[in-house]
């Protein structure tokens, strides 16, 4: 099988390392999971090559070239496509579990970027994560159950996030009350997929500083 060649973000300040792009962790844990061989192709998206912007105008990552040579953005239909391409091992989410954990994202970077601790952004995520660990108590150790799926993929590169940057710029932690997501979040950080695909948790600082001072 000739690899899968997919674009992804490099690190910032070394264009030759993987980078802190949770939707391009996303890509590449859905090729690992699969066992589907993959040319990555690392981008400085503060210095885009000019051949990277022909196929991708928006200048976004990741994207995926597809058989008839052309390139697919967003993760979302990358990783949709994989699974067609590719359906076994199955990583389908049944619908009704594939939104949970779907807030926790753009709620940790409202507390991450939040200036006043009294806006209620620390609330809201510890309320999606509550939210989370009910599920996770009902039905784990993952969302779907016993096998791993694509809802799990989407969450473990933005829990990495989560946990390395609020650790680092607010000394916040995931409540120790939260058992069965602390267990999550160990399965999927442990996973072989996990390991070959994670960013430093440099680079991932180092992706948010400006973002977090702004």
């Amino acid at each position: 099988m000739a690899p899968v060649e997919v674009c992804v973000k490099a690190a910032v300040g070394a264009p030759d390392i993987h980078g802190d792009c949770p939707f391009s962790q996303r890509v590449l844990l859905t090729l690992e999971e699969k066992a589907v061989p993959y040319d990555m192709k690392l981008i400085d998206v503060s210095n885009k090559p000019d051949w990277f912007l022909a196929i991708s105008p928006e200048g976004k990552v990741p994207v995926l070239k597809l058989d008839d040579g052309s390139w697919v953005p967003d993760s979302d239909v990358i990783t949709q496509i994989l699974e067609e391409k590719f359906p076994n091992p199955s990583l389908v989410t049944p619908s009704e579990y594939s939104s949970v954990g779907s807030k926790i994202f753009p709620t940790f970077v409202k507390f991450l970027k939040s200036k006043d601790a009294n806006d209620g952004s620390e609330q809201a995520l510890h309320d999606e994560l509550r939210a989370l660990e009910d599920h996770l108590k009902d039905h784990g150790p993952y969302v779907n159950g016993a096998n791993i799926s694509a809802v799990d993929l989407s969450l473990a590169p933005k829990l990495f996030h989560l946990v390395t940057t609020l650790d680092h710029f607010k000394g916040w932690k995931v409540p120790e009350s939260f058992t069965c997501v602390h267990a999550y979040m160990n399965l999927l950080f442990n996973r072989d997929s996990f390991l070959k695909t994670k960013p430093a948790k440099e680079h991932v600082i180092a992706g948010w500083a400006p973002k977090v001072n702004a």
